[in-house]
């Protein structure tokens, strides 16, 4: 490869992780606004959340589509080849905590505008939000410097999304024999189980630093690390 079209590669690939990492904000935005939605039973901005998914959508188009070009025309190698590896995995990850935003949003109609909601059950689950937020961050921080340490925190910040979804179980099981109380606590079930797939998502990422950093691909936690 000669010298100016390499440089132009490389600028190419650096463009591309930009355009990748700028899309956690894009997720921080929308996660924020998805909590928001849901503490305060807010349909027109739980429908905006829906509608601006279209910019996650076409952000993570955007750049698997070349990140593959650069992978059909460069034949990259050794750490390019890694880095461009990880970034299409870490942006179809983005991608997923976009349509994660989206399921909860299209939960809150079902609940009506005034559920019989239980006030512990929404604090968990805005808290679970918050830290959901402080982890897609936190991932973002550890790709753009390539800090494996603060990839591995990840999953010691996990564990909290975890523990307070088991506690968000835990209350919809006591939640009573009231009908509509039930199914209000189901789909808070399914709010909360949403925002742990985030979580999880934050914490692939960190993996993906690993791999960029050791050139060795390993999960952070395995079957036997509680749930």
């Amino acid at each position: 490869m000669n010298e100016p079209a390499r440089t132009s590669y490389h600028e190419d690939l650096q463009r591309l992780e930009g355009q990748a990492l700028g899309a956690f904000d894009l997720i921080h935005r929308s996660l924020e606004r998805t909590i928001e939605a849901v503490e305060n039973r807010d349909f027109g901005l739980a429908e905006f959340v829906i509608a601006d998914d279209d910019q996650v959508d076409g952000r993570y188009l955007e750049v698997h589509q070349g990140l593959i070009t650069l992978l059909a025309t460069q034949s990259p190698v050794a750490t390019d080849l890694r880095l461009i590896s990880a970034l299409l995995h870490v942006i179809k990850g983005v991608e997923r905590m976009g349509d994660q935003c989206v399921n909860i949003c299209k939960l809150i109609p079902i609940a009506g505008p005034n559920p019989p909601a239980d006030e512990e059950l929404l604090i968990r689950i805005s808290r679970m939000g918050r830290q959901a937020n402080r982890q897609l961050l936190q991932a973002k921080e550890a790709f753009a410097t390539r800090d494996e340490a603060l990839a591995q925190d990840l999953v010691r910040q996990d564990d909290l999304i975890d523990r307070l979804n088991r506690e968000c179980f835990t209350i919809a099981l006591d939640i009573g024999d009231d009908h509509d109380r039930r199914e209000w606590a189901m789909t808070m079930l399914l709010a909360a189980r949403a925002i742990e797939r985030i979580g999880d998502n934050a914490v692939d990422v960190g993996e993906q630093v690993a791999f960029i950093v050791t050139g060795l691909f390993r999960e952070f936690e395995d079957a036997s690390h509680p749930i």
